[in-house]
């Protein structure tokens, strides 16, 4: 099973440096193409790590750098595995800080994974809709109905919005924001 996640991850990867999406999201991102890079190598190293791990769940934990500062977004099981994914982003390379935003799996609860994904493609439409928001440059994460937004954008207007249209997605129980505001040249 590990091994068909493997694989899948690194398709997934791969796809995301398809030479037009590379070209296009660095274009429009925040950060100089070094930083972006650096930021990639981080998360993806994170993500093996994750992989390899047998304490933390792989697919229950997102690792996101961002000029070296690594956001965990997720869920755990154990404080055990909390604490190891932690420890993980910490030990990597290039790792600046770590901040997390992980809830304990709260079994039974009324939000799943179906909704989580309807959410994030709701806060992910009003922010493409909106052209006064670079788009690209604010990941949205959403654990258990509550939403995590994450990025550099170009001023608190924007930050703003963003924050907005997260809270303004039906049955979306908090907003929390990770958003770092740099100014456009």
């Amino acid at each position: 099973m590990r091994q068909l996640v493997a694989i899948t991850v690194l398709l997934l990867l791969s796809l995301g440096a398809l030479p037009g999406c590379a070209i296009y999201n660095t274009a429009v991102d925040e950060r100089p193409v070094g930083t972006i890079v650096k930021d990639e190598t981080i998360s993806a190293k994170l993500q093996a790590k994750f992989l390899e791990d047998k304490t933390v769940s792989y697919l229950n934990i997102s690792p996101l750098s961002y000029e070296g500062h690594v956001y965990l977004v997720g869920e755990y099981d154990t404080a055990k595995e909390r604490d190891r994914a932690i420890a993980l982003a910490e030990e990597t390379d290039g790792v600046r800080e770590v901040t997390t935003f992980l809830l304990p799996v709260k079994p039974g609860d009324t939000c799943g994974t179906t909704d989580n994904l309807e959410k994030k493609a709701a806060v992910k439409k009003r922010l493409i809709e909106d052209k006064g928001i670079w788009s690209t440059n604010v990941n949205v994460e959403v654990v258990q109905c509550r939403v995590v937004l994450l990025g550099i954008v170009g001023s608190a207007a924007e930050l703003d919005k963003a924050v907005a249209h997260a809270k303004a997605v039906p049955g979306v129980r908090e907003v929390k924001s990770f958003l770092k505001v740099r100014a456009r040249n």
